[in-house]
C-alpha cells in the first residue's frame, strides 16, 4: 500500500505560482510511475502529467506544456508540480497518483493509488 498526501494548494490570482507536494509512505515510490491529475467542478478528471520510475522525460497535458514542471525525489519519497503564470481554467482540485506500470500513461484507471487532493483556484 502507497499512502499519498497532496499539499501546497491554495487561492491566488492568475499570474501567480504554485509548488504542489505529493508526499508518499508506507512504501518506496521508486517503483511507481506517478501521475497529476485535476478535477474541475461539473468536469471528468484529467490528466495533468506524469513522471517515470526514474523521472526521464515527464509528460504532460497539451493544456500545461510548457507552464509545469513535474519532478520527483525518490529518496525522500517526494514529488513536486511546480505552476507557474497559472490561469483561471487551472481551478480545480489536483491528485497525485501512483501506477505500478513501467510505460508513462496518461490513463487514471492505470493508477492504483490515489491522495485525497488539494484545491487550487485561481482568480481572474
Amino acid at each position: 500500500q502507497v499512502q499519498l498526501v497532496e499539499s501546497g494548494g491554495g487561492l491566488v490570482q492568475a499570474g501567480d505560482y504554485l509548488r504542489l507536494s505529493c508526499a508518499a509512505s508506507g512504501r518506496t515510490i521508486r517503483s511507481y510511475v506517478i501521475g497529476w491529475f485535476r478535477q474541475a467542478p461539473g468536469k471528468e478528471r484529467e490528466f495533468v502529467a506524469a513522471i517515470s520510475r526514474l523521472a526521464e522525460s515527464p509528460v504532460y497535458a497539451d493544456s500545461v506544456k510548457g507552464r509545469f514542471t513535474v519532478s520527483r525525489d525518490n529518496a525522500k519519497n517526494m514529488v513536486t508540480l511546480e505552476m507557474p503564470n497559472l490561469k483561471p481554467e487551472d481551478t480545480a482540485v489536483y491528485y497525485c497518483a501512483a501506477s505500478p506500470g513501467v510505460s508513462l500513461t496518461t490513463a487514471p484507471t492505470r493508477y492504483i493509488y490515489w491522495g485525497q487532493g488539494t484545491q487550487v483556484t485561481v482568480s481572474p
